[in-house]
């Protein structure tokens, strides 16, 4: 268990950012043993330098700073949650510069694994409101969480859309928790923290400085399996959400936006250059992330269809499995050559059986 006192300390020592904190205490293993270790022991961590190990070896205690924070965590019934902690968001411990503590109002659950981020322009029109509310809704009734950044416009379509469907979703602040921006959106972030959370890795009390927002964007991307889009200009702070969900390997996806709205051509720039997947729906989305979302969607059982199958095809179909199989270990199962399977896998998905993934991967339709 991380000390929070001695955590927070470590972060305040000047020149001390995430990532060398996070090494320290890796290295150390807790905050306190930084603390007691000399100069030449601190400078054996790769990350730090001799003038980070002399910042540390000479820091002051903060004990004023940090109880500041810590009764405005108390205040508003916040805490902290650090990387080392096991209630720490999976997706976003994976990504390139975590975050080392982050400040939450309300619960984070093992089930925001599975979230969807949606992004946007602050002056959306009325049709990009209705395709957010849409796309929040729909994907909040199927038990997936959606994160946002609280901003005006899209964001604030989507965590509102979220509330009214009785859904999770979690809103990720360019300023400390206790200090809710736009200001209008204070009684949203309370509904929103009644089954979901309001995240920041911001010190309690900062203002919405403009230079947060975007590192703001990686924890939103971070936190969640795919990003949609919904009406940006090719400048919009949404394009930099955009951004870091690719450099961290995930999905994009963005809404077709007007051709002569400038708020259209950020998300037709990434589809046109093949960055972002097109989406007209919510199905979009969960064709190409059913398999990751499975655990938690919510849709109604369907009645067995009765399909005739040959008895090759009924081969191949029992040879395969809920999860992705590759056409060789496929061809072992069923002793059968790779031409021969994949004229009755194409048989197979034409009657809607079977799904072919990238890799020549097969597997069972739900």
């Amino acid at each position: 268990m991380i000390e929070i006192r001695s955590l927070l300390a470590l972060s305040m020592v000047p020149g001390i950012g995430a990532s060398k904190l996070r090494a320290l205490v890796n290295h150390f293993g807790d905050p306190d043993s930084v603390f007691s270790a000399t100069e030449h022991e601190l400078g054996e961590v790769d990350v730090i330098d001799r003038r980070a190990a002399k910042a540390i070896a000479s820091s002051k205690s903060f004990e004023e700073e940090i109880d500041v924070q810590l009764t405005r965590l108390e205040k508003v019934q916040a805490r902290i949650v650090t990387f080392w902690d096991k209630e720490y968001p999976d997706n976003l411990k994976k990504i390139y510069d975590p975050p080392v503590m982050l400040f939450v109002r309300g619960t984070l659950s093992d089930k925001d694994k599975y979230s969807i981020a949606i992004v946007g322009t602050r002056a959306p029109s009325d049709y990009g409101r209705h395709i957010a509310e849409k796309i929040a809704r729909e994907l909040a009734e199927k038990g997936i969480c959606i994160v946002s950044g609280l901003a005006r416009g899209i964001d604030t379509a989507c965590h509102t859309a979220a509330v009214r469907a009785g859904g999770r979703t979690i809103a990720v602040l360019g300023s400390g928790v206790d200090v809710i921006y736009p200001s209008e959106n204070r009684k949203l972030s309370e509904r929103i923290i009644e089954d979901g959370a309001v995240v920041s890795e911001y010190y309690m009390g900062s203002k919405p400085d403009a230079v947060n927002f975007p590192r703001r964007n990686r924890i939103i991307s971070g936190i969640s399996l795919g990003t949609v889009l919904i009406e940006t200009d090719v400048n919009g702070g949404a394009m930099i959400t955009a951004g870091t969900a690719l450099d961290q390997n995930r999905e994009v996806f963005a809404v077709p936006g007007s051709i002569i709205e400038a708020k259209g051509r950020g998300t037709n720039k990434l589809i046109k250059e093949g960055r972002a997947k097109l989406i007209e729906d919510v199905s979009d989305i969960l064709d190409e992330l059913r398999y990751k979302l499975k655990p938690v969607l919510k849709e109604a059982s369907k009645p067995p269809q009765k399909i005739q199958l040959a008895i090759f095809e009924q081969r191949v179909f029992d040879a395969l499995t809920d999860d992705p199989i590759h056409i060789d270990v496929l061809g072992e199962k069923c002793s059968a050559s790779t031409s021969d399977l994949l004229v009755q896998l194409l048989s197979l998905e034409l009657k809607g059986v079977v799904k072919q993934l990238p890799g020549k991967y097969f597997v069972k339709c739900d």
